[in-house]
């Protein structure tokens, strides 16, 4: 690693390992070394600190103890593992508990000043802020549209953040036709207590790919980050999006990957 991307390591250890803003129907507590949350659209289980401090039995029975506490709830839970995280076999021993390893991320960190560039929308679209449920529902119904499932949850998700305290931002990307499509979305949030904020979303309809809006709309966020005192982005990375961002000036620090577990009766 280059002296800058430790540093900026360090700070993603120092700001990025927490559980966020807690929405009203979820639960916040721990459990030992782990911050757990629970109620909300599935459990998250994440590690404040790069080691967990334990180690074989003890960690294999860390890890029972979340299942059962889930199973218990009839609710998933996501187990957020870092890949310079210790101990190095914890994906093995969630794995042979019965958690199943999604794909995994690359975890990038950036400075918004470096980011926030001149980056114009291509000619026939706009990029512009949304607040109003009904935008909210058209940014679903295009990440249903990409992804090819039902991501209509996600209209009554933004939008109650987007109306909440003033520290989380939704753009859209829209063309500039009589009756506006939305071709692509991107929103930010600003982790609580801290000079970092999380890039989100960046999903765009294939037509419209290869155009530069999804540089656009990092340039956006970088702007209005730097106007509210954010001084690092970051962004859990899939491969399409990693070597663009990369390309804008992002350094990846580690890699991030989730691992599942689903009880029967959920």
């Amino acid at each position: 690693m280059t002296e800058l991307t430790t540093a900026l390591l360090a700070a993603y250890d120092e700001h990025m390992r927490g559980l966020g803003v807690r929405a009203e129907d979820e639960t916040h507590d721990s459990d030992g070394p782990l911050l757990r949350k629970y109620g909300g659209f599935r459990g998250f289980v994440t590690s404040p600190r790069p080691d967990l401090g334990l180690r074989g039995d003890a960690l294999d029975e860390l890890i029972a103890r979340q299942r059962e506490f889930f199973a218990a709830r009839g609710e998933s839970v996501e187990w957020k593992t870092r890949g310079h995280d210790l101990p190095a076999d914890l994906p093995a021993r969630l794995t042979a508990a019965g958690f199943v390893g999604e794909e995994p991320e690359t975890v990038l960190v950036g400075l918004a000043a470096e980011l926030a560039t001149p980056t114009p929308a291509p000619e026939g679209v706009t990029v512009r802020r949304v607040t109003s449920p009904a935008d909210m529902r058209r940014i679903a119904a295009m990440e249903s549209e990409v992804w090819g499932e039902d991501w209509s949850w996600l209209a009554d998700d933004l939008t109650t953040r987007a109306n909440g305290p003033a520290d989380f931002l939704v753009l859209v990307a829209e063309t500039d036709t009589p009756r506006p499509e939305v071709v692509s979305a991107a929103w930010l949030n600003r982790t609580p207590g801290s000079e970092f904020g999380g890039l989100w979303g960046g999903s765009t309809l294939a037509a419209w790919r290869g155009r530069g809006i999804y540089r656009s709309l990092v340039a956006h966020r970088a702007h209005w980050a730097l106007d509210h005192g954010i001084r690092y982005l970051q962004v859990d990375a899939s491969p399409d999006s990693a070597p663009i961002l990369n390309r804008l000036g992002m350094h990846a620090v580690t890699t991030t990957t989730p691992y599942v577990w689903t009880p029967p009766t959920a």
